[in-house]
Order: C-alpha cells, then sequence, then structure tokens
C-alpha cells in the first residue's frame, strides 16, 4: 500500500499552514499555494501529513491509497 499526498488546487486559499507543517513534502509557489511532488509518503512522515490535512482549514489536502 502506497499513501500519497494530494492538494485540490480548486478548494486551496493559499493560507500556507500545511507547507510550514510539512516542509519535507510542501513548497509553496509564488503566490502562496502548495506544490507536492505526487511522491508515496515515507513512513515516518505519514503522521505529519495526516496532522497536515487535519489542519488545512480550506480541507484542501488529502492523503490517498495509490495502489
Amino acid at each position: 500500500m502506497a499513501n500519497v499526498l494530494r492538494v485540490d488546487p480548486i478548494a486551496c486559499d493559499g493560507y500556507g499552514q500545511c507547507a510550514e507543517l510539512l516542509p519535507e513534502l510542501i513548497d509553496l509557489d509564488e503566490w502562496g499555494y502548495p506544490i507536492v511532488s505526487g511522491t508515496s509518503l515515507r513512513p515516518e512522515l505519514e503522521p505529519a501529513a495526516r496532522r497536515a490535512v487535519t489542519m488545512c482549514p480550506r480541507l484542501a489536502l488529502t492523503v490517498v491509497d495509490v495502489r
């Protein structure tokens, strides 16, 4: 099982909290919107990724299972 962090660009308002919570996986573009790599989450980063999903004020982040 591989989990991937995804962002919904329509829902995102560019608050940038996700990049503060998970700088290992999320960069911000010049307008403050998240850029995620789409690579599989390393097991040690999964708790932080789930926290970023929970803390997103627009609920624009999700962790999805890609098999």
